[in-house]
């Protein structure tokens, strides 16, 4: 499946989740009722995944874990705070740049609209 049209679903999904729960929940609610609704479209989703960092020659298998990977290509972040930050930004990026993946979605469900609580980030990380 291609990135635009899994990014479209999970967004769907979301502005969907946001409608009949609204903001106020923690994010780990948001995260299973998002991961439920994708599975059920039949998408592969992984949450909770551990986010391994090689340093130095030494692998550090669970230095972070990210919130959900979707299809093994599409990493996506939850979050329910009143301003989404540089640190999220700079979080989400650093999970795109280990796993070697192009884009991941900042999803924050504390806005009054989702669509004002999403935040598409590329990773212009060249490895090579």
């Amino acid at each position: 499946m291609e990135i635009d049209e899994l990014t479209g679903i999970v967004i769907d999904e979301c502005i969907a989740i946001h409608r009949e729960l609204g903001p106020g929940l923690f994010e780990n609610v948001y995260e299973a009722v998002l991961a439920g609704r994708l599975e059920a479209r039949g998408l592969k989703v992984a949450r909770q995944l551990a986010v391994p960092v090689e340093f130095d020659g030494q692998l550090f298998g669970s230095a972070f874990r990210l919130d959900i990977l979707v299809e093994d290509q599409l990493i996506l972040e939850i979050k329910a705070v009143e301003r989404l930050s540089q640190t999220h930004i700079r979080q989400l990026l650093t999970y795109l740049r280990l796993l070697k993946q192009p884009v991941g979605l900042l999803l924050n469900f504390n806005h009054a609209t989702m669509k004002d609580g999403i935040r598409r980030v590329a990773n212009e990380y060249n490895s090579r």
